[in-house]
């Protein structure tokens, strides 16, 4: 269904004479949301994230948690702070570096963190570590190198918005020969590209890097204001929260919903306008809101199901009872199934009853358990003791129940 050819979509945009006011209905619409997806039952998270193609000023997605999901998110066990890994944050780490004397280090051949970490026996968290991309502008293209943490790895949508590229592609050998790059050895000095580092190494010294000369590094390497900085490194399970310091944990997201402040990205070169009270051209001040319709539908089932079926939600059941006749050819059995759903139906509760004639109990219990309505009730032979039994199918638990309670005890259920 996540694959689905169909793509359903509720989409909503608002126009504001400023961004006070546009920021109001972006909260008012992040607030609709959650009451939208809490109503529908679902285990679901609210996570800052990067506006990509659509622009804006900030975004806001919404993720319902499943292990079958094609995004990862990063959310603190102790607080409410989630944020798709595109954009997570983290506490700075602090980390006691060995004293290292300023020289130069024969290290052939050894070009990963890992290698080098091993001859010199440091840590590889006193390293940085050189990512080169090629970055793609409108008019140009551009070779980049960024410096993280020899522990950490560049995110490469951080990395992209640091440049303003429209997007960031590996650099080929020939890139980096005409670069004057040295692969493996390369370090964040007299080099004749642009140079960004992760910020939270501004200012540290005690490092070791490339020294820019083939089989060399350099240890006690210091990091000053002179750099360009940026945040760059992808926040990794285990790491401390920005918001609270509580433990940072991975966790998989199906998206079925995004808002975006647009601001007048689109406005102002639309010529999109409004007149102020005093008769002057402004730019409209825009939001966006979208909830994946048709994938929520989707997000539902992976959250809830087994290896029998569906598992609806209570608001998003097809039918919250299914009347089970065991035997539809017993007249006895087929008239009061017929009596209850008729009875089911006088309070409002929605109801479908399955009377197949030809096909067998079993037949018609799998297919309840696949289409995952909430409740079941299984009327055949107990009937002559005056009991039916109600099936939950969220625990396929059954419970008899005698038919002048059924619909009593169904309306408590729901």
């Amino acid at each position: 269904l996540l694959r689905g050819r169909e793509f359903l979509m509720k989409d909503g945009y608002s126009f504001h004479t400023c961004y006070e006011d546009m920021i109001k209905e972006f909260n008012i619409m992040e607030q609709t949301y959650k009451n939208i997806f809490t109503k529908l039952g679902l285990d679901f998270r609210v996570v800052e994230a990067d506006s990509g193609a659509i622009g804006g000023s900030g975004s806001k997605e919404f993720h319902v948690l499943a292990n079958s999901g094609e995004d990862t998110i990063v959310i603190c066990k102790e607080c409410d702070y989630a944020a798709n890994i595109e954009t997570a944050m983290r506490q700075s780490k602090t980390i006691t570096y060995q004293p290292l004397k300023k020289e130069k280090v024969y290290t052939p051949n050894l070009k990963s963190i890992q290698e080098v970490s091993e001859f010199l026996n440091i840590d590889k968290s006193q390293f940085i570590k050189a990512v080169i991309k090629k970055a793609i502008f409108e008019e140009n293209e551009e070779v980049i190198v960024f410096f993280v943490r020899g522990d950490d790895e560049l995110e490469e949508t951080k990395a992209k918005n640091a440049v303003n590229a429209i997007d960031l592609i590996e650099a080929n050998e020939k890139d980096i020969e005409q670069a004057n790059l040295i692969a493996g050895f390369i370090g964040p000095f007299n080099l004749d590209v642009r140079v960004i580092i992760d910020n939270e190494l501004k200012n540290h010294q005690n490092l070791v890097c490339g020294a820019n000369e083939n089989d060399y590094h350099i240890t006690g390497f210091e990091l000053d204001d002179s750099y360009e900085y940026a945040n760059l490194a992808m926040v990794k399970e285990g790491d401390k929260c920005c918001k609270c310091g509580g433990e940072l944990i991975y966790k998989k997201g199906i998206e079925v919903g995004h808002i975006f402040q647009l601001g007048e990205v689109y406005s102002k070169p639309l010529n999109a306008t409004f007149l102020d009270e005093n008769g002057k051209a402004k730019p409209f001040v825009m939001g966006t809101y979208g909830i994946g319709v048709s994938r929520l539908v989707a997000a539902i089932i992976e959250q809830n199901h087994d290896d029998r079926g569906c598992i609806w939600t209570k608001t998003t059941t097809p039918f919250m009872v299914d009347i089970i006749v065991s035997n539809a050819k017993n007249k006895d059995e087929l008239n009061i199934a017929t009596k209850i759903y008729e009875d089911l139906l006088k309070e409002n509760i929605e109801v479908i009853i399955d009377d197949r004639v030809n096909a067998r109990f079993g037949f018609k219990m799998s297919d309840f358990e696949l289409i995952g309505f909430r409740y079941g009730i299984i009327v055949g032979k107990k009937i002559k003791d005056n009991l039916v039994e109600i099936v939950d199918r969220k625990t396929l638990s059954k419970t008899e129940v005698n038919l002048n309670q059924i619909i009593k005890i169904i309306k408590e259920l729901i």
